[in-house]
């Protein structure tokens, strides 16, 4: 916070000046509290805000979140938002076949593990004339990649447990 400042007229050695200072005084003295109440405000927010970033727990399923990531993990990834239970993959292209990449986003709905809490979508292109043309994904594969990370995760909470 940005303290008012004084001109040095108003402590000048005049007839004037000494009738200002103590109207100076109170003033500075008022200034000074309010500025140190609002300090003294401005801590309270400050461990507020220290406080909220030692937080160590995510907003979704953490089985799901570390399934999730251990099944993609071969894949470049280009956003992995714990809070928010989203993973975006970059396109990625399997060195066995180069003209065909895919990209992959995964979406966990909820804290609890369960299927209906996990969303995967895929997309895919194919190399074409020298361009990337847009392809379909078969149902199957998105079905295959959701059913990896329900396992991994059912696995991973399987050995916590036990």
């Amino acid at each position: 916070m940005a303290f008012p400042t004084i001109s040095n007229a108003a402590f000048r050695h005049s007839a004037r000046g000494s009738a200002l200072r103590p109207a100076v005084g109170v003033a500075l003295v008022a200034t000074f509290g309010l500025a140190l109440g609002g300090c003294a405000h401005h801590k309270v927010d400050r461990a507020a805000e220290v406080a909220s970033a030692s937080v160590t727990s995510i907003g979704v399923n953490s089985y799901l979140w570390r399934a999730a990531l251990e099944t993609l993990s071969f894949m470049p990834l280009t956003q992995a938002d714990s809070s928010g239970g989203v993973i975006v993959t970059d396109w990625y292209s399997n060195p066995s076949n180069p003209n065909e990449r895919v990209k992959v986003s995964v979406s966990i709905l909820d804290q609890d593990l369960r299927a209906d809490a996990l969303r995967v979508a895929a997309s895919r292109e194919v190399m074409a004339n020298g361009a990337w043309v847009a392809a379909p994904v078969q149902a199957a594969t998105v079905q295959k990649l959701e059913d990896v990370i329900l396992t991994k995760a059912r696995d991973l909470r399987r050995s916590d447990v036990g």
